[in-house]
């Protein structure tokens, strides 16, 4: 237990092509790395301006007041 054969990996790749149809897959993966892409470059410009990473350790947060 821990990995996922071959098998199991055909099967979540029919699944997938039933689901989204096969036109639509190149499309949604084209999509995806479009995304992680537009992440790194955003996260590499803020890393360059000097700025703190977005997340925080919640050590390090401030706590909400109530009002």
């Amino acid at each position: 237990m821990g990995g996922l054969s071959l098998t199991h990996w055909l099967v979540v790749l029919l699944v997938m092509v039933i689901l989204f149809g096969a036109g639509k897959l190149p499309r949604l993966m084209g999509d995806l790395a479009t995304g992680i892409k537009s992440f790194k470059r955003n996260f590499e410009d803020d890393a360059a301006d000097g700025r703190p990473a977005a997340t925080q350790s919640t050590e390090q947060r401030q706590p909400i007041e109530s009002q």
